[in-house]
């Protein structure tokens, strides 16, 4: 039994940080009805920036769910969205600011008709405060909650993270909170209004850096470690491509040793130079060409596998394509292969929880509206004929 069976979500989502919410809920087993606008859809289908619908962004943030498409701009579309409300556990929205409202759709609204409605909203800025007419997208949320400001060269400017955990970090927020509350609606009967904030949801993800690193408005480290820790540091590999690199994690002791006998420098343990943390950090550029030597003799799976062998936290720098590859991911079949009814055969990363009484395989994300007929008939009892006149209609 998928853990989450039985449990309902009518997704308004698009783009990212809301669609990553449901996609993980319906890994974990939930029914998943995505809601979408005829012709169009989630915007994130187009590639963000035109073309044809189901691009790779959206494949990748949208399995295993179901579309249905509604004019909500319309009376009509509007009530059967208002229909299919008491039908389900849970509405997630996050659109930009005001949309909702305009299409009087909001929490009271559902509430009203639905009194153990969960009703997930996720804004960039939340929905109070002075920035909360605010519009956001991934990046902006990431500078707004200082990860910028921590990320790229010390006397450089501050650089976008490559990962987007301003959008998909707050899904995974919005998610624990939905299930927190569905399991809270078992016990009193209740359901519930979360809202989240895109930068205060990132800024959960700076705890580290604020604490340890950050140095109030500074960065702490270049990305080649200059200036930094040669214990902590990201060093070249043969054959020097772009991401032809380690990344050492050396902190203690133990790891420190370890690190100086394998790459054959026993040596450095004695020197000097390098005896105690507070002198390897004196002469951090001289100790970092030392252990650059070592690496630039080796690919950087060769130098992975020698020093992880020998108890050095270490990894490749692996990009999309390694990943894809990676005999590791693939061993535990964390690479799925999709069967997409327009693109065929379609690589998908897997979903990290491994529960062993709940088990969800990966499906492909659906294409616009497919599911219109089928939810509509099955919920709200439309005909045929009615159906057919919907869709003359423009309403789905």
């Amino acid at each position: 039994m998928p853990a989450l069976e039985g449990m309902r979500i009518l997704d308004m989502t698009q783009y990212e940080a809301g669609t990553s919410c449901t996609q993980a809920l319906a890994w974990l087993g939930a029914d998943v009805v995505k809601v979408e606008r005829p012709g169009i859809g989630d915007p994130s289908r187009h590639n963000m920036g035109g073309g044809p619908l189901d691009s790779e962004y959206f494949i990748n943030w949208n399995s295993n769910k179901k579309s249905v498409t509604l004019a909500l701009e319309t009376e009509i579309g509007r009530g059967l969205l208002l229909e299919l409300v008491p039908r389900f556990d849970v509405f997630v929205e996050n659109f930009g600011p005001g949309v909702i409202e305009k299409l009087d759709i909001g929490y009271e609204v559902m509430k009203a008709i639905h009194p153990g409605i969960i009703y997930g909203r996720i804004k960039g800025f939340g929905t109070s405060g002075p920035y909360a007419n605010y519009k956001s997208f991934d990046m902006v949320t990431q500078a707004a909650a200082g990860a910028y400001s921590v990320t790229g060269e010390r006397d450089g400017p501050p650089l976008r993270p490559g990962s987007t955990t301003g959008d998909s970090g707050t899904g995974m927020q919005m998610a624990l909170a939905i299930v927190s509350a569905y399991i809270q609606r078992q016990r009193t009967g209740k359901g519930q209004l979360i809202e989240i904030s895109m930068q205060e949801a990132m800024i959960y993800y700076m705890r580290t850096a604020i604490s340890t690193g950050s140095n109030w408005g500074e960065r702490a480290a270049s990305r080649n470690g200059t200036g930094g820790s040669a214990a902590m540091n990201v060093y070249p590999c043969s054959p020097f491509g772009p991401n032809d690199y380690i990344s050492i994690v050396a902190i203690t002791p133990p790891m420190w040793r370890n690190l100086c006998v394998t790459i054959g420098r026993e040596d450095l343990l004695t020197d000097e130079r390098f005896e105690k943390p507070i002198d390897r950090q004196k002469n951090v550029e001289a100790l970092i060409a030392e252990i650059t030597a070592w690496t630039k003799q080796h690919t950087k799976d060769e130098a992975m596998r020698i020093l992880a062998e020998a108890d050095v936290p270490v990894s490749a720098v692996f990009d999309t394509r390694d990943l894809f590859n990676n005999p590791h991911l693939q061993e535990r079949g964390f690479i799925h292969s999709i069967d997409h009814k327009e693109h065929g055969k379609v690589p998908l990363m897997g979903w990290a929880p491994r529960m062993s009484e709940s088990q969800v395989p990966i499906e492909a994300a659906p294409l616009l509206g497919e599911d219109t007929d089928d939810v509509l008939r099955q919920e709200l009892g439309l005909s045929d004929g009615r159906l057919q006149e919907l869709h003359q209609d423009g309403i789905i």
